[in-house]
Formats: structure tokens, C-alpha cells, sequence
């Protein structure tokens, strides 16, 4: 079963084109069904082959993480990732059917995205620029490349400086499965990213002794105070920390992602070129945010409008006089 894991994630890797975020995930997700496995059945995972599984243990694998208290949506996750493997073992004959293909996935519960309003954006955008250190400006040029161009937190990890035009103003985004696109920058941004390029220039590294070299050519363009690549952990901490401050509630970079698509929508970007700048292979991802300002809108209404509330039966006073 190892070597089929193994296998798979190769397969993601070199094939699929899968991010290592993608296959991190997948690797964690089958490595511990494979735990989880060798425990029911008292075996070492060098002998458990892919035909000893079936939609049985994969049930009371589902009822384990329940009792685990695991989120709806990694259990659905979970199983998402034991069929994907089982697709590729029962195309490489390494095993006769798919048995997660048998198991109901369970249902997420609905949540509505954080959205933040154009005033909120505005402010969060704002507020590092306020400050003056090297830090600051970082931190207002990674929030306003965030909210300009709706990238995925690991699409701005890997993003390098051979990779931003600020005479175009274009940043070259390396999507799921390795696809790229080119995507605007707004003029905030463009100054936002300037400046912290005139503070941290890009083309020279400071050794420890004092000697300056020149950088190699894959230079990431949002790097930590040690100079190396800001992780995806790190990003999200720099988010939350500026949002706790200014907005008083968890907002992560994928909260900005949902921002930028639904401001686009609400001043009537087309759906189609709000899919090509988030990445989208399809436009049904896509249009979930067309739901989501709608969902908006009635919670505005509804906690607004004088009458968008009916009153209790005997508050309601009956109009008096005839027809």
C-alpha cells in the first residue's frame, strides 16, 4: 500500500502537475487512513495491499474521525483523496474496483464566505501603509497584491520578481496544474509594490561578511526579514494580524480572493473574465460568487428595510372601514 501511495503522489506530481500544497495534503490524508488501517487490522502497511480495502473500513474510518471531532469538510476531503487513488490504482490495474466510489461523502455544512465590504478593503489596505519600517511596507504591498489580483496564498509564495511587470502593470500567476495567467495590477498596488521594491531591491544579496553579490534569478518577491520566501503560514498570519487590529474579526488571504471576485461582480465585471483572473477551469466554481452577492444583498435588505421582517399575528392592526 506504500508503494501505491508512493505511485499516486509521483503520478500528481510529474503528471497532474499537482502543487506541493496539493500533494502535501493528499499525503497527509492517505497517510493516516493508512495508520488508521494497519491498527484495524493489526497489520504493518508493507503487507497491506490495495485489494484488502473495502467500503467497510472506509466507513468505520469516516466514524472515527467523527468521534475525532474532524470538520464535515476535511472528512469530505478525506474521502475525495481515497477515491482519487483508488481512480489511479484501478487505472493501472493495481486494484479491481473503487471502493470509496461506494461511500457517501459527508455533507459540509454551508458557510458563507467572508466577504469584506469595499470600505473594509480599503482600510485594510490602508492601515500598514500607515507605517514607515521595512516590515510595513512589505505587509501593505502583500495585502494590496492579494486584493488587486485575487491570487491564492500559494500563488503569491511562488510568485518571483521575474514574474512582475510594473511598467505593464502584470504579475504572471502560477495556477493549479502549473497553468499560468497574466493579471492586472491596479494602481495601488503598482505603488504599494515600488515601494517596497525601492526599500528591499531585488537584484542584490547582503552576505553576513558585508559583500554584496549579485541575487540568483528566481528572487521571490515577498520574503521574510531573513530573506527567505514568505511561507503560506506566514502570510496568513500577517493577514490575520492586521485585520484583527483594524477589523476586529478573522479575515484570511482567501477572504480577499472572495473580495476581489465579488467587488468585480458588483460593478459588473462579466462572469467569464472574473473566472480567467481567479483561474478557474470552470465557470460553475466561478459562479458561486454570483449566490454569494446575492446572499449579500437579502442580508442587507433584511437587516435594513423597515418591512423586510414580518411582524408577530397580533401586532399586525387590521385596517378599519369598508371596501
Amino acid at each position: 500500500m506504500e508503494n501505491a501511495i508512493r505511485a499516486f503522489l509521483t503520478y500528481l506530481e510529474r503528471e497532474r502537475g499537482a502543487s506541493p500544497e496539493t500533494i502535501r495534503s493528499y499525503r497527509s490524508d492517505l497517510r493516516q487512513f493508512l495508520e488508521f488501517v494497519c491498527q484495524e487490522k493489526a497489520e504493518t502497511p508493507a503487507s497491506l495491499t490495495p485489494v484488502s480495502i473495502d467500503e467497510g473500513i472506509i466507513r468505520r474510518y469516516l466514524a472515527w474521525l467523527g468521534m475525532k471531532r474532524q470538520k464535515k469538510s476535511s472528512q469530505a476531503r478525506k474521502v475525495s483523496s481515497l477515491r482519487s487513488l483508488y481512480a489511479f490504482l484501478v487505472h493501472r490495474n493495481w486494484a479491481t474496483y473503487n471502493p470509496a466510489q461506494a461511500v457517501r461523502t459527508p455533507r459540509k455544512a454551508k458557510h458563507l464566505p467572508v466577504v469584506l465590504t469595499k470600505d473594509e478593503a480599503n482600510r485594510l489596505m490602508e492601515f500598514p501603509g500607515q507605517a514607515q519600517g521595512v516590515k510595513a511596507v512589505r505587509d501593505w504591498a502583500l495585502l494590496e497584491t492579494l486584493y488587486s489580483t485575487g491570487a491564492r496564498v500559494s500563488e503569491i509564495v511562488a510568485l518571483d520578481w521575474k514574474d512582475v511587470d510594473l511598467d505593464e502593470g502584470l504579475v504572471r500567476l502560477q495556477g493549479k496544474g502549473n497553468k499560468e495567467r497574466l493579471v492586472p495590477l491596479g494602481e495601488m498596488a503598482i505603488q504599494a509594490i515600488q515601494a517596497y521594491r525601492d526599500r528591499v531591491p531585488p537584484r542584490l544579496t547582503i552576505e553576513e561578511n558585508g559583500q554584496v553579490r549579485p541575487a540568483p534569478l528566481r528572487i521571490p518577491v515577498f520574503r521574510n526579514l531573513r530573506g527567505g520566501r514568505l511561507s503560506a503560514r506566514s502570510i496568513e498570519r500577517i493577514v490575520k494580524h492586521y485585520a484583527q487590529r483594524l477589523l476586529r474579526g478573522r479575515v484570511s488571504p482567501h477572504a480577499l480572493r472572495h473580495s476581489f471576485a465579488t467587488h468585480l461582480l458588483d460593478e459588473g465585471a462579466d462572469l467569464r473574465v472574473i473566472q480567467d483572473l481567479l483561474g478557474h477551469a470552470s465557470l460553475s466554481t466561478t459562479q458561486k460568487y454570483t449566490h454569494l452577492a446575492m446572499d449579500q444583498l437579502m442580508a442587507v435588505y433584511d437587516q435594513a428595510h423597515p418591512r423586510a421582517k414580518v411582524a408577530p399575528p397580533d401586532a399586525v392592526a387590521l385596517p378599519s372601514g369598508g371596501a
